[in-house]
């Protein structure tokens, strides 16, 4: 299997080598028949479970009719969904369709720069990002990435205009005459899974508004109920100019898109070949009626509170290995007493048969899917407890 891999495909991965062949809700089983309590979701992508037969249906379904003909034409599930994250999301606006969240992210940041330019001159350009941040990995989205060690040199030059500030108070710092923007995760995913306090965050949105300064919301991983609303901006009760989503949007079916308060891109001015096609959209679409018809059940809620449970009894059964809980709704972490700790949880935690992720220094990240059973949560934390104590003995 590994030979095979490395034989044909660029090493970009650091793999693990399991074969998974056929996928349940949150339970995955290789070719060997072993199953697998999967707490990753693909990295926050596969929000609907592994085999949603109504996902499943829809695509089908899409797929024996158009799958893609180009944005030359109407798009009738491509309108649907935008209409459905306006309404979902509570706030006025126009969506753009790409197909990952890097290139939601690169669109974002060129409706920053149009909104800078004044009778054809660029007045401002400068946008302003965090440190520990993750933007994506495009020469752009890299850039806008406040993680120097993403930024090797053998990739540049790299595009000017990203300023970096420590944290959020620390943006007012950096603000100038040439600033037209501030892009931010509301909690910081790749990074660590660090939520910013919700007060400073409105306060910033209150200040730059004031300022005329964009604030760009990144909701790649926050966004499409992950958080417990529809999207972490909701939560936080600020209405951002530009707000990118993707991962769990599509559930499984590459999608990315812009939404966005601002009517500013023209025709020729941004586009793409394949994004917002039939497919894509008709599994976004499905998606977001599947998580709404969820979250309205009180399901969603249900579940939240019982993963956080468990959760935290893990973290506080096991201090010497754990030094906090963190994060919000389905997007969680447990901070590790050292990086070692965490790479040895990760690699134990794939023996006894239940996915998690890294991020950042020291957390283990969990990014299970949102329609995970009780049934699945309680099998997988009596997995995971398993590694804890084997490895705090």
């Amino acid at each position: 299997m590994e030979q095979f891999d490395s034989k044909y495909i660029l090493p970009t991965y650091k793999r693990n080598y399991i074969n998974f062949v056929e996928g349940k809700s949150a339970t995955l089983w290789d070719k060997e028949g072993r199953d697998y309590i999967d707490f990753t979701s693909g990295i926050g992508v596969v929000s609907v479970g592994h085999g949603n037969e109504k996902l499943r249906d829809a695509i089908c379904e899409q797929a024996s009719k158009i799958v893609h003909i180009s944005n030359l034409y109407y798009i009738e599930p491509q309108v649907e969904l935008a209409k459905k994250i306006v309404d979902l999301s509570g706030i006025e606006g126009k969506c753009f369709f790409a197909n990952s969240g890097a290139e939601a992210n690169e669109g974002a940041i060129k409706i920053a720069r149009k909104y800078g330019e004044v009778d054809g001159e660029l007045k401002r350009y400068k946008i302003i990002t965090l440190k520990n941040s993750f933007h994506g990995r495009t020469i752009s989205t890299l850039k806008a990435t406040g993680q120097e060690k993403m930024h090797m040199s053998y990739f540049g030059p790299y595009p000017d205009g990203f300023v970096y500030a420590d944290d959020i108070e620390d943006i007012y710092n950096k603000i100038d005459s040439k600033t037209v923007a501030v892009m931010i995760e509301l909690i910081q995913g790749e990074g660590g899974v660090y939520p910013f306090d919700k007060e400073e965050v409105q306060k910033l949105a209150t200040s730059i508004k004031k300022k005329d300064i964009l604030l760009i919301v990144d909701e790649v991983q926050t966004g499409v109920y992950r958080t417990g609303e529809f999207l972490a901006s909701n939560l936080y009760e600020i209405e951002p100019d530009i707000i990118t989503l993707a991962k769990g949007l599509g559930g499984g079916v590459p999608i990315g898109a812009i939404f966005t308060t601002l009517d500013l891109l023209k025709a020729g001015e941004h586009g793409s070949t394949f994004g917002g096609n039939y497919l894509s959209t008709r599994a976004g679409l499905e998606v977001c009626s599947i998580l709404e018809e969820y979250k309205d059940s009180g399901l969603l809620d249900e579940n939240f509170l019982y993963f956080e449970e468990r959760l935290k009894e893990i973290g506080e059964r096991y201090p010497k290995l754990f030094e906090e809980v963190t994060g919000f709704g389905m997007m969680r972490a447990l901070r590790c007493r050292g990086a070692e700790i965490q790479e040895l949880i990760y690699t134990e935690a794939h023996i006894e048969r239940v996915l998690v992720l890294k991020a950042g220094r020291n957390a283990i990240r969990f990014l299970q899917p949102l329609t995970i059973t009780k049934e699945e949560i309680k099998e997988g934390f009596e997995r995971f407890e398993r590694v804890a104590k084997r490895i705090s003995e």
